[in-house]
């Protein structure tokens, strides 16, 4: 697998988990057959992120620096879009410690 395709498929993986994650906490909030729906597209999406992330041959805890700030960027925008809620600078420091960690595993030669 090229370093570009894994990329993209860490990245949708990313998105797969944060936005089931969504779906399943929009569904906790829900009623009758709204709350079934959205549970259980929650479990097929998260479902998929856990097909995409696995299925792969590769070193993941080599990506998972990678695959983190995906993930933590991907949920950032999507807890702003979704549900309102702008990240404290905690977060935003946090944040920037969750890129500059995940650059440091991704640039080194291990």
């Amino acid at each position: 697998m090229s370093r570009t395709t894994a990329i993209l498929v860490l990245f949708l993986a990313a998105v797969l988990e944060a936005g089931g994650d969504a779906i399943v906490r929009t569904g906790i909030h829900a009623s009758g057959t709204t709350k079934v729906l959205l549970m259980l597209a929650g479990a097929v999406v998260l479902f998929a992120y856990g097909y995409s992330v696995n299925a792969p041959a590769w070193d993941f805890g080599k990506l998972l620096g990678i695959y983190v700030v995906f993930f933590f960027v991907v949920a950032q925008i999507i807890n702003f879009f979704a549900f309102k809620q702008t990240p404290s600078v905690a977060v935003l420091i946090g944040g920037l410690l969750i890129l500059s960690g995940g650059a440091v595993i991704a640039l080194s030669n291990r």
